[in-house]
């Protein structure tokens, strides 16, 4: 057994992992209340809303893997489309080649709101305010913020208090200052909102009548009311520009959350369930796909050539093929014979093209922009713009962090959440968007619109072009992983284009290593040292990509740093502990024992349970 940060926590009533100390413990306090792993989810992601709103907020959206016990793996959507008028023609005629990273333009019809309360409907049992009450009160009454918000929030500072973004000043640099640790820091108006939410669906009837009457007030009441006004008001954004947005009242009235069957890769008795091309999540199964009968020793540099080049095969289908506005050709891209002829391009140097395949005969295309090389000089406002997607400085504090550089640039990021109940039900789930970066504070309700239409390509004709009423590709990616048809493993990680990287590297070292106390190593897969590369198109503006790049961790052998070098990746060294934030919770189908893990980088997620 490898040394590791902390244990895997193992138990038989309940196990909460989450990016946020705060959230997993009011996501176990549901549970000791008597709820199961779908009303903690609930309540812990509202909590996530209000500690971490520099990487999450209620007008996001969050991507859900459930496995309800006894029943079906689903995948329950809550990313937003496009709004009716979000046409390429209209930004192409404000003179845009890239949808802007801040601001309303770049705002999809906000989906997590409405996708948490779907899941409290169908498979919670407590009441909306049950599970609303954590984030009320952190919200009112206050909390102790992390570093990282105050951090986040001098970057933008700027922007905040000039006549630009006031109403986000009036909510993060109260008094003219950021939120601080060891200081109380509160959102009133974000408490307010949930407060008058609740009251005016008090009266609605039952449980489940609330709910409904609550979707009800996001889409069309107050709610709405108020994403409409601050859609509608120009705004600066990082093209330099002030531009209204599309959202209107009839694109939030038309859309809700649904669900979805999983898409899936069985790989050495494991089944690996991951949300469909509309997300990144079939990356990770191609790269499972693409692996040999026969791997090279686990962490060697011939095993992490192995999947560096197998992840930038993945990456270039996902460009090529991936994304909302086409029908994907997933069953040719995860076919045996396409993957064996993708296995075959892998050789002993680093490939520093982008080179997409051609499922079932079809000739890939990519948007004008997808080889773009990214540089030194980000090229746009200090303004938050996405998730890290490029190489990060050796510097760089923590990664799915947002990221500050020395001209204040930002760049927002992502939580995540897994649960599993005494029961055995089981859920994963990736918040992200609708960061205090991304858009003013919509002042009637204490949080902002998201960004999530920047990963949308301006060119027509492409799977992830920007389309009225469908999805932008997102790069959030839950994961869900079954031992003979049996739901056992949970997890997922923030971190933009490298989630499905991180979690690959997780994944493996959980079904190729040793295990602890009888059950699987979470904490040692955690902890192990990870890496990333950049040899894609980001999937955030400016979209940039780094031929060859690859960052991997000091705590990496030096001589398999050097053999990389060798075989052609062009590496940088970053800190110790600064690749992924990973959770994850599992359960033995045999035994009912539950267990957890969370990523100590960044001292901020932890799991708990009993």
């Amino acid at each position: 057994m490898q040394f590791t940060t902390r244990p895997t926590l193992q138990g038989t009533f309940g196990m909460v992992s989450s990016t946020h100390w705060l959230a997993s413990q009011s996501a176990m306090a549901v549970l000791e209340d008597g709820g199961n792993a779908y009303d903690a989810a609930v309540a812990g992601a509202f909590v996530l809303h209000v500690v971490e709103p520099h990487l999450n907020g209620p007008a996001g959206e969050v991507p859900m893997i459930l496995a309800p016990a006894g029943g079906d793996v689903r995948v329950l959507c809550g990313q937003g489309v496009a709004p009716a008028g979000a046409t390429v023609a209209h930004y192409k005629g404000l003179g845009l080649d890239l949808v802007p990273g801040t601001g309303p333009l770049a705002a999809a019809v906000p989906g997590a709101f409405d996708a948490w309360m779907l899941l409290l409907r169908d498979h919670g049992t407590k009441s909306l305010a049950d599970v609303l009450k954590y984030a009320v009160a952190y919200a009112e009454d206050g909390h102790p913020p992390v570093e990282r918000v105050g951090d986040t929030v001098e970057t933008v500072r700027e922007l905040f208090e000039t006549a630009e973004w006031t109403t986000s000043a009036e909510v993060y640099l109260p008094g003219g200052r950021p939120p601080r640790p060891g200081e109380l820091f509160r959102n009133p108006a974000l408490a307010a909102t949930w407060k008058r939410l609740l009251a005016e669906v008090a009266g609605a009837g039952g449980r489940e009548a609330q709910i409904e009457a609550a979707r009800d007030v996001w889409r069309t009441g107050f709610v709405a009311e108020a994403l409409v006004r601050q859609a509608a008001r120009p705004t600066l954004d990082t093209s330099g520009k002030h531009h209204t947005g599309t959202l209107t009242a009839d694109d939030l009235a038309a859309w809700s959350a649904g669900y979805e069957d999983p898409v899936t890769y069985d790989f050495d008795g494991w089944t690996v369930c991951k949300a469909g091309p509309w997300s990144q999540g079939p990356a990770l199964l191609q790269q499972l796909a693409l692996l040999p009968d026969e791997l090279p020793p686990y962490g060697s540099a011939a095993y992490q050539h192995l999947l560096i080049e197998n992840c930038k095969l993945a990456m270039a289908d996902r460009e090529a093929w991936y994304g909302d506005a086409a029908d994907v050709p997933l069953d040719d891209l995860l076919s045996a014979a396409y993957t064996a002829e993708r296995r075959a391009l892998v050789g002993p140097r680093a490939s520093h093209e982008l080179r997409p395949g051609s499922p079932g005969g079809r000739t890939p295309r990519l948007a004008a922009h997808a080889r773009v090389v990214a540089t030194d000089d980000p090229g746009f406002s200090p303004m938050g713009v996405g998730e890290p997607t490029v190489a990060k400085s050796p510097t760089s504090p923590v990664p799915g962090e947002p990221e500050v550089s020395a001209d204040g640039a930002t760049r927002g990021d992502t939580c995540h959440l897994d649960i599993v109940d005494r029961w055995g039900n089981m859920i994963s789930a990736t918040p992200s968007g609708g960061w205090l970066q991304s858009n003013p504070v919509v002042p009637e309700l204490g949080f902002p619109l998201g960004t999530r239409l920047q990963m949308t390509w301006l060119e027509e004709g492409l799977p992830n072009s920007l389309t009225p009423g469908r999805r932008p590709r997102t790069t959030l990616t839950p994961s869900l992983a079954l031992r003979d048809g049996v739901p056992v493993m949970a997890f997922g990680t923030p971190g933009g284009d490298q989630q499905d990287q991180w979690q690959l590297h997780f994944f493996l070292a959980v079904a190729l290593r040793a295990k602890v106390r009888g059950g699987l190593d979470l904490q040692g897969a955690i902890d192990a040292p990870n890496w990333h590369n950049d040899s894609f198109p980001g999937s955030f503006y400016p979209r940039g990509m780094r031929p060859g790049s690859v960052t991997v961790e000091s705590r990496t052998d030096p001589e398999v740093v050097e053999e990389l070098r060798r075989r052609g990746h062009d590496v940088t060294v970053g800190d110790a502990w600064s690749e992924g934030r990973l959770c994850a919770v599992a359960r033995d189908p045999e035994t009912g024992i539950l267990s957890a893990a969370a990523n100590p980088r960044g001292r901020q997620g932890y799991a708990v349970g009993r």
